[in-house]
C-alpha cells in the first residue's frame, strides 16, 4: 500500500510556508504591523477642517478669559487703593474710580482699537446690505421667471385644449388650427 500520510504532511508544510511568506510580503508592503485593536479604538482623529462653531466657541472662551483678567486687575487695583489712599483719589466716588482705571488700562492702544471698530462695523454693514440687495434682486428675477413660466404653461394648455376640440361628428375644429398656423406665420414674418 502507498503511504498517503507523507503527502498530506508535505502539502500542509508547503501551505504553511507559503502563507508565512505571503504574510511577510503583505507586512512589508503595508509598512509593518498595524496598531493593536485597542490602540486603534483609542486613537483620536484630528480635526483639520474649518469649523466655524468651534472657532466661535474658542473666541468666546478667550474673550471671557480677557474679561476675567481685567476684572481681577480692577479688584487688585481697588484693594491697593483701599490699603493706601492717595491724595488724588480721596475725593473720587467708586464708579468714577472704575472709569478712571479703565481709561488707564486701555491707554493709547485701546483708543486705536476703538477707532478701528466702527470702520469695520460700517464695512460689515455695507457688505451685508450689498448681499441683501443682491439676494432681493435674485429673488425678483426668480419670481419673474416663475410668472413667465406659468403664463407660458397656461398659454400652452389653452392652445392644446383648442387643438383637441372636435365637432359632434368627431372631426377636429379647423378654426383654432388655422388661427395657430396664421400666428406662427405672423411671428416668423416679424422676426
Amino acid at each position: 500500500m502507498k503511504n498517503r500520510a507523507g503527502k498530506d504532511e508535505e502539502q500542509t508544510r508547503s501551505k504553511s510556508k507559503f502563507m508565512k511568506a505571503n504574510k511577510h510580503k503583505n507586512m512589508k508592503r503595508l509598512g509593518g504591523k498595524g496598531p493593536s485593536p485597542q490602540a486603534f479604538a483609542n486613537a483620536k482623529s484630528t480635526t483639520d477642517y474649518y469649523n466655524p462653531a468651534l472657532i466661535k466657541k474658542q473666541r468666546e472662551f478667550y474673550k471671557n478669559a480677557k474679561h476675567v483678567n481685567k476684572y481681577k486687575k480692577l479688584v487688585k487695583h481697588q484693594n491697593n487703593q483701599n490699603e493706601r489712599p492717595s491724595s488724588s483719589s480721596v475725593g473720587l466716588v467708586e464708579g468714577e474710580n472704575e472709569m478712571n482705571f479703565e481709561n488707564q488700562t486701555n491707554g493709547r492702544r485701546g483708543n486705536e482699537r476703538n477707532k478701528g471698530v466702527p470702520s469695520l462695523q460700517g464695512l460689515y454693514e455695507r457688505k451685508h446690505q450689498e448681499k441683501e440687495k443682491a439676494r432681493m434682486e435674485k429673488e425678483a428675477i426668480i419670481a419673474a421667471k416663475k410668472e413667465e413660466r406659468e403664463r407660458a404653461k397656461a398659454r400652452r394648455n389653452s392652445t392644446r385644449e383648442k387643438m383637441f376640440k372636435r365637432t359632434q361628428k368627431g372631426q377636429p375644429v379647423m378654426k383654432y388650427r388655422i388661427e395657430h398656423l396664421l400666428e406662427t406665420i405672423g411671428a416668423s414674418m416679424n422676426h
